[in-house]
Order: structure tokens, then C-alpha cells, then sequence
């Protein structure tokens, strides 16, 4: 996550001009501006649901997402919002939502029609994998196929004259697999379909898949990004012909417009996550060597363990940058000794979501969540707990984790 100076040949760093910013400097000012009214020195938050209209305005699209007119079409927190994550992603174009969920579905209800085909990743967020599996095949006729993305050639035998899509994780949620971007996007272009990217768990700086040649990147703006647990979004950042349509029809059309005020807490969350995955990617991988190393725990899948089946490939398309700060692991023994060791940690809240200040855990079974029958063995034998490592000092969160395998397996 280098925020290294930039090279004497390069432009004059301008805050007006993001490309001409380092990271860290986007993170600040990309997408800020000065307020006119007030000279406030940053874009306030403007809770209106229509702006005042030009005095003719009886030719005007009034479906159109061009220029401020109703909250539902684009409101200002959410535009200055997508001027920063663009940057941050280095996209040509982006388009927010009320939520990650609404954002997945925005590319898929967009850029896909009835007949159409789809190969996804047989490990996915469960909302995908019912979307997939479901209500896109049931109601609109749109197959899929659920394939191991780690086996290039299973992907390449899954597509079909009709696959217009490819959609993966970077890091699978929950079992941490690390998809090979650049390998995906050639596949997928070669067969004249695109490559979609939910790329939650591996925000920017870490990682930028529209670098490896995915055509759209997804992220859940409600984890990372935003950083604080307190507010909800998603996003599209890709091409601006791709983009496009997606506001057009998916959030104007669809209605599934982030709220002003979610805006701009992300907004102002975005503005330290360079710092923030620092502290969570240094932590994780000590909480991840501790807990491998404890005979008590069972498993741990964590990319950057060299036991983990693509820890080579994290070292390589994350160039070094870290491995994330997600991590799945159980320890020893059924359901009830997993509920018994989350019950007993004194830090770690157990709590759904991931990517917020504080650590968060949660018990997941071995059955009952779509794609679950394609989880590794360890997975489908003991369950899993899903631990988001935050922002604590990592040798608390280690002191609340030996505590409580303590308290499960008393000696």
C-alpha cells in the first residue's frame, strides 16, 4: 500500500486533479470540494430530496442522472461520493447504492438479459449464490453455472456462446479462496463476456482489479471503505459505457439510491482507509500466526499463511501489499465448542459484517448456506468462525483469543 513521493516526472500534485495524487492524498481530498454558500472546506451534508429546477424545464429527461434534480436520479453527497471512489479505484466512472447487495444486483439486472449465461464462483456471498442460483434463473430465465475459479480449465469448459458474464471475489467470502484476476479476465474476454469483481475484502490501495483487466469492480461500502459500522452502501466503478447504464437502469430506474446521509459518512470514513488497513493487515497476520499455532484450533485459512492452497497467489497479485484482514478458523470439537469459545472472548464482538473498527466474529454451521457442499473439508467438518480482525492492538485481541480457548478446553 505504498503512498511513496511521486517521481520528479510527473505532474504537479493537484487536489482538483486527482490522477495527479498519491493514494493517500486522493483519500483526503478526491471528490471534496469547497462549499460556495459557507466556505466550509469540506462537502457538506445535504439532506434535500429535489433541487431547484431551471426555469424551462418541459424538455427536460427527467429519468436522466445528469445535473441535480430529485435524490432518486443523483443527489450532491452521493456525486462527490463516486468522484472519490473512482479515484480511489482507478475507474473511469462510478455509481453508489443504498447497499453492496443492490450494487451486485445492479450489474447483473443491467447487463444481463433473458437466454443470457453466467459463470460464477461456486464459493460466494450468499447473496449472489441465491440470486444465481434462484431468482435470476426462476424469474428472467438467466442460467448459471457455479464453477472452482481456481481451476482455469473448469472455467474455461463452463463457457458457452451464450456467457455473458464471469463474476468472482478476489477473496471468497467465507473461506478466504483467492481468485486469479488477470487469468479470469482473459478467459472471460476471449469468450466476448465481461469480468465482474466483488472486491470487498480487498479495497484500494490493497488491490485494484480493473488494473488486472476486470471490467467491473463491486464493493460493499458498508465494510472497508466506510470503516466505522455505521452506515450502508455499495458500489459499481468500472468503464464509463459500462457504468452508465447501471445508474441509468439500476439505480434511477430500480430506485435503489443511496440515502445523503449514508454518503457522506462514507465519505468521511473513506478518508482513513489507507491508514486503517495498516493497522488491519499487521494485526491479522499476527492474529492468523497465533492462532495456527495453538493445537487447539483447527483450522486456519488465511492467504497470508503459507499453508493456505494460494498463498503463492496472494503474494503475487497483491504484490507484497498484504493479505487482507479476513480470516475463517475453527477450533477443535462440534457446534457447541464453537459457540462456547465465542462466548467467552471479552474484545471480539460476534457480530455480522466485516471491515469495521472494532473485531468482529461470527459462528457459521456446516450447512445450510448455499455453495456450502463446495467449501474446503476442514469447513464442511467442524463449521467455521468468520473473524474480521479490526483496529484493537493485536496483542489484546491474541490475549481475548487465548483466553478464550482457555475457557473452552480447560486444562
Amino acid at each position: 500500500m505504498s503512498t511513496a513521493p511521486h517521481p520528479s516526472h510527473t505532474p504537479r500534485p493537484d487536489k482538483h486533479d486527482p490522477s495527479t495524487l498519491a493514494f493517500a492524498t486522493q483519500s483526503v481530498h478526491a471528490g471534496n470540494t469547497v462549499d460556495e454558500g459557507t466556505g466550509a472546506v469540506r462537502t457538506p451534508l445535504v439532506m434535500a430530496n429535489s433541487y431547484l429546477l431551471p426555469d424551462d424545464p418541459s424538455t427536460m429527461d427527467w429519468s436522466s442522472a445528469d445535473g441535480l434534480v430529485y435524490t432518486r436520479s443523483s443527489g450532491a453527497n452521493q456525486v462527490r461520493l463516486q468522484t472519490k471512489l473512482a479515484a480511489l479505484e482507478g475507474g473511469e466512472d462510478a455509481v453508489v447504492f443504498a447497499t453492496g447487495v443492490a450494487a451486485l444486483h445492479g450489474v447483473f439486472f443491467t447487463h444481463l438479459k433473458s437466454g443470457d449465461h453466467v459463470v460464477v464462483s461456486d464459493v460466494t456471498y450468499e447473496a449472489v449464490w441465491r440470486l444465481f442460483g434462484e431468482l435470476l434463473p426462476e424469474k428472467y430465465g438467466i442460467q448459471a453455472t457455479f464453477v472452482d475459479v481456481g481451476d482455469l480449465d473448469a472455467v474455461r469448459r463452463a463457457m458457452r456462446p451464450n456467457t455473458k458474464l464471469v463474476h468472482a471475489e478476489t477473496i471468497a467470502n467465507p473461506t478466504t479462496k483467492v481468485a486469479d484476476i488477470a487469468a479470469l479476465a482473459d478467459i472471460a474476454h476471449a469468450a466476448g463476456a465481461l469480468l465482474s469483481v466483488d472486491s470487498t475484502f480487498t479495497p484500494p490501495p490493497f488491490y485494484r482489479p480493473l488494473r488486472d483487466g476486470a471490467d467491473l469492480v463491486v464493493h460493499s461500502l458498508t465494510k472497508y471503505i466506510n470503516g466505522h459500522g455505521d452506515a450502508m452502501g455499495g458500489v459499481v466503478i468500472g468503464a464509463g459505457d459500462l457504468v452508465g447504464p447501471i445508474r441509468g437502469e439500476a439505480m434511477v430506474e430500480v430506485g435503489g439510491v443511496i440515502s445523503p446521509f449514508n454518503a457522506w459518512l462514507i465519505m468521511r470514513g473513506s478518508v482513513t482507509l489507507p491508514l486503517r488497513l495498516r493497522q488491519h493487515f499487521a494485526s491479522a497476520e499476527k492474529v492468523a500466526a497465533f492462532l495456527e499455532a495453538d493445537p487447539r484450533v483447527a483450522f486456519v485459512a488465511y492467504p497470508g499463511l503459507t499453508s493456505h492452497p494460494q498463498h503463492q497467489l496472494a503474494l503475487r497479485q497483491f504484490d507484497g501489499a498484504g493479505y487482507g484482514a479476513m480470516m475463517a478458523f475453527a477450533v477443535n470439537g462440534g457446534p457447541d465448542a464453537q459457540n462456547r469459545f465465542v462466548a467467552s472472548l471479552r474484545i471480539i464482538t460476534s457480530a455480522v459484517s466485516l471491515g469495521h473498527d472494532e473485531s468482529l466474529i461470527v459462528h457459521v454451521g456446516t450447512t445450510g448456506r448455499g455453495g456450502s457442499e463446495h467449501y474446503p473439508e476442514p469447513f464442511r467438518m467442524f463449521g467455521h468462525l468468520r473473524l474480521s480482525v479490526g483496529l484493537e492492538d493485536a496483542d489484546d485481541l491474541i490475549a481475548d483469543l487465548r483466553a478464550a480457548l482457555d475457557a473452552t478446553f480447560p486444562s
